[in-house]
């Protein structure tokens, strides 16, 4: 029976170009996605296939010169920018000799690091049972001997149980559980609609600067870093903004290839995005890959029911771009792109100006949608009470 070699922190990046592009952005990533989760990056091994093999994934030569990358620079782990299957994985360390892992126990295990609330550290949990039960098959019997380090984090230290049953016993209970703090965040939701709260979500690539911005707005004082998924936990405030005010939600940045063990898993928790009246989506406008990033982010809404949410593009981290703090407006002078520094402030009054015209314009609607359900009983109030910006 093949026992899963040890784990370490000394890491060996794996990166093919499969002509998906952006192959330097991708690495980049995956060295940001690596340091993220505490590996020390010793060699990077990259290469061009025109597919993936069945077997090894990179094919034998590839293989090999992982294998001398691993004994040059005495490290003790592979992380493989892409999603492997069981078998490709259990056959790569059976020739490697070391633990192998890929994009999705990477992000997975960043995850497991830096949930602190219940929900999170549940949903956290769920996602990881739901990927390792796909990895229950000979070879993988051995878990209860693993012991701390990248991609064994969380439910690997402590959910020994392997076989299935009992794995599947325990995300029903995890799956219960995170559907009882479902029904309180609904609870919560209606009270705000009762109370006509504009619902506004902050979404973006991750490190774009979302909880950086939340922080500018709300002065919350909530925990922001230049890293990868600094922010799980999503975070609401109340903001006031002219004479009216709103509900300013800080969500779990975004990634391109997103594990759809967390989407599933955090579908609660992005529901709450879902159900917004309007959408911020942050951009890194520093970066020479947003537009790719900005696809990537409405893919997911898209996965989660929010691509028919309004967004305004807010274009962060002009401290950098030199540009400057702007409103742009589109089609009935509607808000468009807003451009601001949330790290230097500068633009962020205007962010604070256009939220206030947002929540009066919305505020206005709803008053006149009353006014005529009182004078017409056959006028359909839902009809209007949509939120009146489009995308």
């Amino acid at each position: 029976m093949f026992e899963r070699p040890e784990s370490g922190e000394r890491a060996v990046l794996v990166q093919l170009d499969l002509r998906q592009g952006a192959f330097e952005e991708r690495l980049s990533e995956l060295k940001l996605l690596a340091q993220s989760a505490g590996a020390s990056v010793e060699a990077v091994v990259s290469g061009r296939r025109a597919a993936p093999d069945p077997a090894l994934f990179a094919g034998r030569g590839k293989v090999a010169e992982i294998a001398e990358a691993l004994r040059a620079n005495e490290a003790d782990l592979v992380i493989f920018n892409h999603a492997l299957s069981p078998g490709q994985q259990r056959n790569l360390e059976r020739e490697l000799g070391h633990r192998v892992i890929d994009r999705t126990a990477l992000i997975l295990d960043i995850f497991a690091q830096r949930a602190r609330s219940h929900e999170g550290k549940l949903q956290v949990e769920l996602a990881q049972l739901s990927h390792l039960a796909t990895r229950l098959v000979r070879g993988w019997t051995h878990l209860e001997r693993q012991k701390g380090g990248i991609g064994l984090r969380g439910p690997g230290e402590t959910q020994l149980e392997t076989d299935r049953r009992l794995l599947g016993i325990r995300v029903k209970m995890l799956k219960l559980r995170l559907k009882q703090i479902e029904k309180q965040r609904r609870t919560r939701r209606r009270g705000r609609d009762r109370q006509d709260v504009l619902s506004v979500s902050l979404v973006g690539y991750t490190n774009a600067g979302k909880s950086t911005l939340f922080n500018a707005l709300t002065k919350a004082g909530g925990y922001a870093a230049d890293q990868l998924f600094a922010t799980l936990d999503t975070t609401s405030r109340r903001l006031f903004v002219g004479s009216g005010n709103v509900v300013l939600s800080d969500t779990v940045g975004f990634i391109r290839d997103l594990p759809h063990a967390l989407v599933e898993a955090f579908k609660a928790t992005l529901e709450e995005t879902a159900q917004a009246d309007l959408l911020l989506h942050v951009v890194d406008s520093a970066s020479e890959d947003r537009d790719a990033q900005i696809a990537a982010v409405n893919d997911v809404l898209a996965e989660i029911g929010a691509a028919d949410v309004p967004q305004i593009l807010v274009w962060n981290k002009i401290d950098l771009t030199h540009a400057e703090a702007a409103v742009e407006r589109g089609d009935c002078d509607r808000i468009r792109r807003v451009f601001l520094s949330a790290r230097s402030g500068d633009g962020v009054d205007l962010m604070r100006t256009a939220l206030a015209e947002i929540a009066q314009a919305s505020t206005q609607r709803v008053i006149d949608a009353r006014e005529a359900a009182a004078s017409d009983p056959e006028h359909d109030v839902d009809s209007v009470n949509n939120f009146p910006l489009q995308q």
